[in-house]
């Protein structure tokens, strides 16, 4: 039977992603492209190593990403979100770490919903004396 790898889901704003660690040298994909020419921002690559990084297990894995909704930046916390969990689920004792730093809780801000009377969520209609 084959062996298991570490999932985790991630989400945040309207963004979800699927992440799969596997034993290997730190490359990560997102819907089978390199991460940094997925995202397109150096701020965003350097967002979804972030879980990574702070367990120094950046050289132990490779990670495959399958994310959908959302824009760029969320789908680029979706993808870390995903990543912490799924390093939770391959070693238990990083809870400790990525804990404190936030990275196991999702972040439950999302996009208010537009309300009677406004043009938007908060935008009011434009006043006109005349």
């Amino acid at each position: 039977m084959a062996e298991q790898r570490p999932y985790g889901t991630g989400k945040r704003k309207d963004a979800t992603a699927k992440v799969w660690l596997e034993p290997g040298a730190g490359e990560i994909v997102i819907n089978d492209m390199p991460a940094g020419e997925y995202l397109k921002r150096v701020q965003l690559e350097a967002m979804v190593r972030q879980p990574l990084v702070l367990t120094q297990t950046e050289e132990h894995y490779n990670v495959r990403s399958r994310v959908m909704g959302g824009g760029l930046a969320g789908q680029a916390g979706a993808v870390r979100h995903g990543i912490a969990k799924a390093l939770v689920e391959a070693d238990p004792e990083l809870r400790s770490v990525l804990g404190p730093a936030g990275l196991l809780t999702r972040d439950p801000r999302v996009k208010e919903r537009k309300h009677a009377g406004f043009r938007k969520a908060r935008r009011g209609k434009q006043f006109s004396k005349r």
